[in-house]
C-alpha cells in the first residue's frame, strides 16, 4: 500500500482487534457466571477459575442439564468469531493479496487484547504460564498464555511489514511458513485426548512450538529480506 493508506488500514484493524478482544473477554465473563458454580460442585478440590480438568459435556448434562446446549452455542461462536475477523480484513484489503496480512494484524491485536481485558475484568490469567483453553474446533487447543500471545505478537509484527510494502513469496516460503504453523498446532492440540478424558495439561511441547515459530519467521524474514533486492 502507497502513502499513508496502509498506516490508516493498520490502524483500523489494531483498533478493531483491541475492541473485539474486549467483547471476546466480556463473553468470558458472563461463561465464568455460569459455569464456574457447576464446576466448583464437580470439582471442589480445585482453584477458583482454575480451567482444568475440562468439565465433560456428560457432567454438565448430569451437573445441570438446561446448561448442556450452551456448549453448541459456544463452538458455533468460535467459529463466528474467525468468520468476522476473516471479513474485516477481506474489507480492509479491498479483496487483493494483502488480505493474509490484514488477517495477521486484526487476529493477532485481538488474540492478545482478549488477555489484556481479562486481566483488567476477571484478574486472570495469575501468570503468563498460566493453562489456556485456546479453541475447541475441532478438539480442544490448550498452552500457557505466553505461547499464543508470542504468535500474536509474531502475526502483528509480520501483518504490519507485509502491508507497508509488498514481499514477494516464494514457494519455499509458502512451504516452511505452512510447516511452521503446522508444528505449532501440534504443540497446543497434541494432548487433546488427554484433556478431554479429564486429565491435567501434560507439560507444552516448548520444543515443537519454538521449531514452529523459528521455521515461520525464518521463512517470512528471509522473503521480506529478498524482496528487498
Amino acid at each position: 500500500m502507497l502513502g499513508n493508506k496502509w498506516w490508516r488500514v493498520a490502524t483500523g484493524l489494531i483498533l478493531f482487534g483491541i475492541s473485539f478482544g474486549y467483547v471476546e473477554a466480556s463473553v468470558v465473563v458472563y461463561l465464568r457466571a455460569v459455569y464456574d458454580p457447576i464446576r466448583q460442585r464437580l470439582r471442589p478440590d480445585r482453584p477458583a477459575g482454575e480451567l482444568f480438568p475440562l468439565i465433560s459435556v456428560d457432567q454438565i448434562t448430569n451437573a445441570a442439564p438446561d446448561k448442556s446446549w450452551l456448549l453448541g452455542v459456544e463452538i458455533a461462536r468460535e467459529a463466528a468469531t474467525m468468520i468476522m475477523l476473516m471479513s474485516v480484513a477481506l474489507a480492509a484489503s479491498g479483496g487483493r493479496s494483502l488480505w493474509l496480512p490484514s488477517f495477521a494484524i486484526a487476529f493477532g491485536t485481538w488474540d492478545l487484547f482478549f488477555y489484556v481485558f481479562l486481566k483488567v475484568l476477571l484478574h486472570w490469567p495469575a501468570s503468563i504460564m498460566t493453562w489456556d483453553i485456546l479453541f475447541l474446533i475441532p478438539v480442544p487447543w490448550a498452552a500457557p498464555v505466553l505461547a499464543p500471545s508470542i504468535v500474536s505478537m509474531t502475526i502483528i509484527g509480520a501483518g504490519l511489514l507485509a502491508l507497508s510494502r509488498p514481499i514477494r513469496m516464494l514457494p519455499a516460503h509458502w512451504v516452511a511458513m505452512t510447516l511452521g504453523g503446522a508444528l505449532i498446532l501440534m504443540s497446543f492440540t497434541w494432548d487433546y485426548r488427554n484433556l478431554m478424558a479429564g486429565g491435567l495439561p501434560q507439560p507444552f511441547a516448548w520444543s515443537l512450538f519454538g521449531a514452529g515459530e523459528l521455521a515461520g519467521v525464518a521463512a517470512f524474514l528471509h522473503a521480506h529480506r529478498s524482496s528487498k533486492a
